[in-house]
């Protein structure tokens, strides 16, 4: 079963436009019959979500980036610590007895080796992600480039079709309404003078009913 059903009540091709002031009465006419009935239109309709029924959940980074921008937003991002890839600052030099006599040096050349091991696993990583970038990057690239142009080309398919099969149904749409039109000028024609007789009928009728009125009250009297 469609969820929409067939319906001829608007035949945009045939129909004659409202005047504006039409518009404006039939407007008015809602307003009166919605205000009449005590809806409210700010209220949207029980069977609409209402937005907030959808709470977005974001990760603690986001929401601090979030507070962050919403503090300060020209300020700038501060994830990222840059001070890793700054040159290492030596330690002071040892001696033969300063591990005994200054603990303190031997635990900042023990964090300046890590720190230089840390540095260089990733310029060996960086430098294994550029070769191969350098290597297979470009074929990478274009074969990105062609998935990304048939996907445009379906997609611009698809737009073509679904004009082609829009305009073909306003055509047909069109023809279909175009090849009744004389019909329904006469049905509404033959309607305006059967509404019309049906009046001249009550009116004639009631001055029937008066004229019968009138001389039944000029002979009680």
């Amino acid at each position: 079963m469609p969820l929409i059903n067939e319906s001829y009540d608007s035949l945009p091709y045939i129909d004659t436009p409202p005047t504006d002031a039409s518009l404006t009465s039939a407007r008015a006419l809602v307003d009166s019959d919605i205000s009449s009935a005590g809806i409210d239109t700010s209220v949207l309709h029980p069977s609409l979500i209402p937005s907030s029924f959808y709470v977005p959940k974001y990760s603690d980074a986001l929401e601090s980036e979030h507070a962050r921008l919403a503090a300060d937003p020209k300020s700038k991002i501060t994830a990222i610590d840059l001070s890793r890839y700054e040159a290492l600052e030596a330690p002071p030099n040892t001696n033969p007895s300063s591990d005994e006599n200054e603990p303190e040096i031997l635990d900042r050349w023990n964090d300046t080796l890590k720190k230089a091991f840390t540095s260089s696993e990733y310029l060996n990583a960086r430098l294994a992600e550029l070769g191969l970038l350098e290597t297979f990057g470009k074929n990478a690239w274009l074969i990105g480039n062609s998935q990304l142009e048939s996907i445009l080309k379906a997609l611009e398919a698809e737009l073509a079709e679904t004009r082609t099969q829009t305009e073909a149904v306003e055509e047909a749409r069109r023809t279909q309404q175009n090849n009744v039109r004389g019909e329904m000028q006469v049905l509404e024609e033959t309607w305006k003078r059967g509404i019309g007789r049906v009046l001249e009928t009550e009116v004639a009728a009631e001055g029937l009913r008066q004229e019968i009125l009138t001389k039944r009250s000029a002979g009680a009297v």
